[in-house]
């Protein structure tokens, strides 16, 4: 899989223009069979543009991790294509997925897995010494405001600072792509809002499109473009005209 360039910024006016970055078609994830049998996607047709900020919003069991792991490489749909600019993901091979997501994916997940024997900053750099062209793990942390706890280890921080390290492990190696589920879903309303800052701040300083999955609807109000998913399928979308900064989000 050719590695394709990295976004630049762009202002909000620019989003959604231009083909697509990401393109999903009848895409469809059925786990088990007979009456065990569960479908968690159905027939989802889905277009993601650069540099937007997308959320995926539903409860429980709607598909949005499932939808969110397609994306990112790490699951096969049952059915259907998924495609990454020239390149299809759902015909890739092992060797060429792990390759997409090392060179374009970065994820953030709603537990840090932060390894605890390493500093901040080496926790950082792990990361950034697999990738082509990483930014410095002190620039990374810089972004999400951790410069102060460099050499601190994750013992010593709060679920707040330990979630903005991992965003800054996601960012290091310049991603084309941000891919975060439940980012805020151990947190408390303003170490919340202290997190999605530091997301918001990648969408909006590097231009990296930007995919968060959340049952939190006041989170809506920082996107671009909302989808609602409900049993599998997008129940609706809206678009803001207007962002909101994470600071205004009423938890």
């Amino acid at each position: 899989m050719q590695v394709a360039g990295k976004q630049a910024p762009n202002g909000d006016d620019s989003v959604g223009e231009g083909d697509p970055v990401f393109v999903a078609r009848g895409l469809s994830k059925v786990y088990g069979s007979g009456e065990a049998r569960v479908v968690a996607l159905a027939d989802i047709d889905l277009d993601i543009h650069a540099g937007e900020f997308l959320v995926l919003l539903g409860p429980s069991g709607s598909g949005k991790s499932t939808l969110l792991n397609i994306l990112g490489g790490l699951d096969a749909p049952t059915s259907g294509s998924a495609r990454w600019r020239d390149h299809e993901l759902t015909g890739a091979g092992d060797a060429e997925l792990t390759l997409y997501r090392r060179e374009h994916v970065g994820f953030v997940f709603q537990f840090y897995n932060l390894i605890p024997s390493l500093t901040v900053r080496e926790n950082v750099e792990l990361v950034a010494q697999i990738a082509d062209d990483p930014m410095s793990a002190d620039d990374a942390l810089g972004l999400v405001e951790l410069t102060h706890r460099l050499d601190h280890f994750p013992a010593q921080l709060s679920g707040g600072e330990q979630q903005r390290v991992a965003v800054a492990r996601a960012i290091v190696k310049r991603p084309d792509i941000l891919l975060c589920d439940e980012p805020t879903g151990a947190l408390d309303a303003d170490t919340g809002r202290m997190v999605l800052a530091a997301i918001d701040k990648v969408n909006r300083d590097l231009g990296t499109t930007t995919v968060v999955i959340t049952h939190n609807s006041a989170i809506a109000g920082m996107a671009h473009r909302v989808l609602r998913l409900s049993g599998g399928h997008i129940a609706g979308e809206d678009r803001n005209a207007t962002r909101l900064p994470p600071g205004e989000i009423a938890w």
